[in-house]
């Protein structure tokens, strides 16, 4: 019997059909761009909204999922370096696809492309912006019409992040093993940007009592800067994949007071401030994509143009105001280039 369920392995979510995603905390970047890849700044912690019945939101109850703890104004990205087999990701914001700007939906859509492609694409760090760029996931509350769920739909109702799984069907996954197992080549060097970088610990002491649940301040994503970043195109027959999705999960996204409140829990330090982190010399990232590493296709990697609907979402600063941390350019030197226990199932919900 196959396994649908969505497990945490620590601080990654595992789909069925092999996907890992990882969040990852980042740099915010000016609301401008384009601008190199900045580097993790460790894993958000996940926890499972069902282990905390008596503290969170009853709606949250009934959709089910994880959560994170984010500060306003945070960056993240999804990582998926841990993904092991071929799959369609879908990745909704506030239930708005951030590939394609369309509503979420339960099947694969090419024309536009509602998904991106595992283990292809290595990681996402914000909505696709065309010309081989993103924009950057920045965390907002609901009701201020900041988040993309806001511009694009006209409504904030869901916020957080909806993620969804089709593997191939058994056929092209079997060609797909044997392939492996006579053209497998050594993938890119451990490290780099997928590597999150060791942040100071959280201040004060253990964990305190949780407190009764509350109505929550929900949160969203709306957009930062630009950055460097294919969005590839699938070049797979669309028959490949299965009819349905394997897995899903909702991932919730909680401000700090609010994670401690439903889980007893510390949240993460306040993001790094960016000049301090420039000043130290850290690494940035250009991505410099080679498709001759992947032994899929032969064909050239196309990137994904922008949507109409995401091309036109704004950043968050028109809303919140002007950014008062001064920006601090990293150096050239600071820029590298990169070649192209038990887990734990995720109880879903009605969402």
């Amino acid at each position: 019997m196959t396994d649908t369920a969505v497990r945490i392995d620590g601080n990654t979510l595992r789909l069925p059909g092999g996907v890992a995603v990882r969040f990852v905390r980042t740099l915010r970047l000016p609301e401008t761009g384009p601008h190199p890849l900045p580097p993790g700044l460790g894993e958000f912690p996940l926890r499972l909204v069902a282990d905390h019945p008596d503290t969170v939101p009853e709606r949250w109850r009934v959709r089910g999922g994880v959560m994170l703890p984010v500060y306003l104004r945070e960056a993240m990205w999804l990582d998926f370096a841990g993904s092991t087999e071929p799959a369609a990701l879908q990745v909704g914001v506030g239930k708005v696809c951030a590939v394609s700007g369309r509503p979420w939906r339960d099947r694969l859509s090419r024309e536009p492309q509602n998904y991106v492609v595992l283990p292809r694409q290595p990681w996402l760090d914000g909505i696709n912006a065309g010309s081989g760029t993103v924009r950057q996931f920045v965390a907002v509350p609901l009701g201020l019409g900041a988040t993309v769920e806001g511009q694009v739909t006209g409504e904030e109702v869901w916020g957080g992040v909806q993620l969804q799984s089709f593997p191939l069907k058994p056929e092209p996954l079997a060609a797909w093993r044997r392939d492996q197992r006579t053209l497998r080549r050594r993938s890119g060097p451990a490290g780099g940007y997928g590597a999150a970088l060791p942040m100071a610990a959280a201040a004060g002491a253990g964990p305190a009592p949780a407190a009764p649940a509350r109505a929550a301040a929900a949160m969203g994503l709306g957009v930062g800067g630009s950055m460097r970043q294919e969005v590839y195109r699938d070049e797979r027959p669309a028959r490949d994949w299965a009819d349905e999705p394997a897995g899903r999960v909702f991932v919730h996204l909680v401000t700090p007071p609010q994670w401690r409140r439903i889980t007893g829990e510390a949240p993460p330090p306040s993001p790094v401030d960016r000049a301090a982190y420039t000043r130290a010399g850290l690494p940035w990232f250009d991505y410099y994509d080679d498709y001759d590493d992947y032994d899929d296709y032969d064909t050239e990697a196309v990137d994904l143009a922008a949507p109409d609907a995401l091309g036109a979402v704004k950043p968050v600063g028109d809303w919140l105001g002007d950014d008062l941390d001064p920006w601090q350019a990293p150096a050239q030197d600071q820029v590298r280039p990169l070649k192209d226990t038990p887990s734990r199932p995720v109880e879903d919900g009605e969402w």
